[in-house]
Parts: C-alpha cells; sequence; structure tokens
C-alpha cells in the first residue's frame, strides 16, 4: 500500500513507500555527509561540496520544472502559480504587494502587474489595508485555492514518480546540501 506522506521512523529515518519500492534515508548518514560537504567547502579539494550542490539544484530544478509545466497545463504563468502559493501559504493566508514581492523575489511594481493580472482572472482578491489605504492586501479566491490544489494534484503525481528513480544516494546528498543552504551547518 503506497504512503502519501513521508513518516518519521524511530526519529532517524523517513521511510517513503511508492508503489513497490521502498526509500529509507538514514539521517545520521545524511549529518556526517553535511559535515564531509562542509569541510569540503573549505579545502582544496571541492569536489564533494559541488557533488552535493549538482545533486540538490538537480532535485530542486526537476521539481520546481514539474510545478511550472503543471502551472502551465492549468493556463497559469509560473510566476503567478508561485504567487498563489505564497498568498496561500503565509500564516494569514493574505500579503501585502511588497511582502508578495519580497517572497517572489521580484521588484513591488512588477509584484503590483502581477496581482492585477492573477485579479483579473479571479484567482485573487485585492483590498485596502484599514490602518494604511496606501497598502494592498492580496488573498487567494475559492478559484485560486481550487486550481492550486488541482495543480497540486498533477504535481505529485509527477513528483512521485521523479521520486522513485532517485537512488538513497542522490537523496541524501540533496538533503546534506539543502541543509547548509537553510543554515543548519
Amino acid at each position: 500500500m503506497a504512503e502519501k506522506s513521508l513518516k518519521p521512523r524511530g526519529g532517524v529515518k523517513l521511510i517513503s513507500e511508492n508503489r513497490k519500492t521502498a526509500h529509507a534515508v538514514d539521517f545520521h548518514r545524511v549529518d556526517r555527509q553535511r559535515k564531509a560537504v562542509e569541510k569540503s567547502r573549505t579545502s582544496t579539494d571541492k569536489h564533494a561540496y559541488f557533488a552535493g550542490v549538482a545533486e540538490a539544484r538537480y532535485v530542486l530544478r526537476k521539481v520546481f520544472r514539474i510545478a511550472e509545466e503543471q502551472a502551465k497545463a492549468f493556463g497559469i504563468d509560473p510566476l503567478a502559480h508561485q504567487a498563489l502559493i505564497q498568498l496561500l501559504g503565509s500564516p494569514k493566508k493574505r500579503l501585502q504587494v511588497n511582502q508578495l514581492a519580497e517572497r517572489l523575489d521580484i521588484s513591488p511594481a512588477f509584484a503590483s502587474s502581477l496581482v492585477k493580472t492573477v485579479a483579473n482572472d479571479g484567482l485573487v482578491t485585492r483590498t485596502r489595508n484599514e490602518q494604511d489605504q496606501r497598502v494592498t492586501l492580496v488573498g487567494v479566491t475559492v478559484e485560486g485555492v481550487e486550481t492550486l490544489v488541482a495543480i497540486d494534484r498533477e504535481v505529485e503525481f509527477h513528483v512521485h514518480y521523479f521520486a522513485a528513480q532517485l537512488g538513497v544516494e542522490v537523496r541524501e546528498s540533496a538533503l546534506s546540501t539543502l541543509m547548509f543552504y537553510v543554515g543548519l551547518t
């Protein structure tokens, strides 16, 4: 029976059962690899470091490409899709335009233009902040949520297929570099 999410087992391993295969990730081994990668960054031989970076970026880029392709299949610009994710995923399920710009790493002017386009498509609402009328708050509409859920369903299918192709070594190498990227050194 296939599990849809990763479940911790004994605090050390995450097991993903996808179809008939099981992939175990040993986080003690990932942490040892992370330390080796960190050491490699400061040594003259940087191979281990760049091998980890290559694996992490390969996995990230492949998953991002899958998400972009699925958004396009639903008629949504990939950046608009990312905006919807950031909005719905925010603590209050809405953001100021400048906060959205920061989360998307784009200029506030471009974010404002993007919001207008997505609002015209009926996927977000724009309201003025009661305390400061200069500030626009953006939230996702019911149609926007439904669109995100539908895209995510397709992304999940394709990501599971891709992830099933990855060996444990690739997973662990990518994870060790992602730990570095988020400051777990």
